[in-house]
């Protein structure tokens, strides 16, 4: 079944909370990235306030779609999107706080976090979700 908006919003939600915030562990102690801190914990949340309003977007292409579906490749171009949106916040227009200088962020590490965040919270979404609700499929993304 085709996820509807509450579907998706629970998903990003649930995923983000659980996996991401997992993922960006090791960032934030330092294990990788730098500076350490809990900058990499504002992104997540970021990407999931985005998030949500890019939702009703994709909501709208996916019913606009002859079959509904939205396909993995929609997927990768949607965290594409999604990225260079969350960068430009960032590290161009300034919109997007974060408790230390932009200046000192670096591209390359906002995309590492991003990319393994985004990678991971995809393997679990098409591996993990359907092992752990098995009815979340067909109840249109919706786990609650």
């Amino acid at each position: 079944m085709t996820p509807t908006l509450l579907g998706r919003w629970q998903t990003r939600l649930l995923l983000l909370a659980t996996v991401g915030i997992f993922v960006s562990i090791p960032f934030a102690l330092g294990l990788f990235g730098s500076p350490a801190g809990i900058v990499y914990f504002w992104i997540i949340i970021y990407v999931a306030i985005f998030g949500i309003v890019w939702d009703i977007v994709y909501d709208q292409i996916q019913k606009r779609r002859w079959d509904r579906d939205w396909p993995a490749l929609y997927q990768l171009l949607a965290g594409i999107w999604e990225f260079i949106f969350i960068l430009c916040g960032i590290k161009v227009f300034g919109f997007l706080p974060v408790l230390i200088p932009k200046e000192e962020l670096s591209p390359f590490w906002i995309f590492a976090h991003y990319s393994v965040v985004w990678l991971a919270i995809f393997i679990a979404s098409q591996s993990l979700m359907r092992i752990i609700f098995p009815r979340w499929r067909f109840r249109g993304g919706q786990w609650l």
